[in-house]
């Protein structure tokens, strides 16, 4: 996609967002989230189970995680180990949330481009001690909504997608009549590429500089289909850029212009064999970040319940 291509996309979605106000209040794509889609999604609970979505926190140094969580006990002391009486097992933890290799959540603060945030915001709201607008704290109520997966490997007939592959709307349109599931309104939209599969297959690599996502075409899907969160089990954004002195034009393009939260390196290998047991793409899903003042991102373990 040319620069000039991606700069009119990014003006309508931009435009298309601004003229469809969130009815609830709520910020951006959240706003779909309406009540009435909270209790409906509820009627996907068929069989009770429950599945994560999310990879467990890498604390070891990898190639795409130079600098993993850090995971430290505090307590109790040897002495304490030793002595009779009440002692508690306590621990510490220090993560970066927007790594290339744990799950989570961006929020519509973390995208900055043209100098605004989403709706305008000024760049300088973000502040040393945290974002003043759009911190991931909009979603202290947690998210609660009909979850769809995607699966684009498992369109092509592979087990993931390559490095740099690059998931079109044609895909997105063509898995969902494959699955024999639509992408509707106020949907939690989670694309397979199979990136956690080969990661744990083949090992890490640069995910920085080589992976499989989304090119800024498929985000008019989500646009035209309302969605309300993307999630991906990449970073959502291809790499190399398909957009040239654009790094991250999915997120700018998901984020900055329609206001849809994402979430990066979530993990469906679990989540794929309970579909297609079931026989259906569509399930609950529970997200339920941090409640952090001020953050740009959580940590984020969602929850599907078929």
């Amino acid at each position: 996609m040319t620069a000039h291509a991606f700069r009119a996309l990014y003006d309508r979605l931009r435009r298309r967002a601004a003229a469809q106000p969130a009815a609830d209040g709520r910020c951006g794509a959240l706003g779909r989230l309406t009540p009435g889609r909270v209790v409906a999604a509820a009627a996907e609970v068929r069989l009770g189970r429950t599945v994560s979505l999310a990879a467990p926190i890498e604390t070891v140094p990898g190639p795409d995680d130079p600098e993993p969580a850090v995971h430290r006990m505090t307590g109790p002391s040897p002495h304490d180990l030793g002595s009779d009486g009440l002692h508690f097992a306590t621990d510490r933890f220090a993560m970066n949330v927007h790594g290339d290799a744990d799950s989570h959540l961006d929020a519509l603060c973390h995208v900055v481009f043209d100098g605004e945030l989403y709706g305008g915001v000024p760049a300088g709201s973000l502040t040393p001690e945290g974002a003043r607008a759009l911190s991931v704290d909009l979603l202290a109520e947690g998210v609660v909504g009909r979850g769809v997966l995607l699966d684009v490997p498992r369109l092509r007939g592979v087990p993931w997608l390559e490095p740099g592959d690059r998931v079109t709307s044609v895909d997105l349109t063509a898995a969902e009549a494959a699955q024999g599931v639509r992408v509707g309104p106020g949907d939690l939209l989670f694309v397979r590429t199979g990136h956690r599969l080969r990661r744990t297959e083949l090992g890490p690599w640069k995910a920085a500089t080589a992976r499989a996502g989304l090119h800024p075409d498929a985000v008019e899907f989500l646009a035209e289909r309302e969605v309300a969160v993307l999630g991906g089990d990449g970073n959502n954004d291809t790499a190399p850029s398909p957009v040239q002195g654009v790094s991250f034009p999915v997120h700018v393009l998901a984020i900055h212009a329609l206001g849809i939260p994402l979430m990066d390196y979530l993990q469906f290998e679990d989540l794929v064999p309970a579909c297609a047991q079931a026989g259906r793409w569509s399930f609950l899903c529970v997200v339920a970040p941090l409640r952090l003042a001020g953050g740009t991102g959580s940590p984020v373990n969602p929850i599907a319940v078929l």
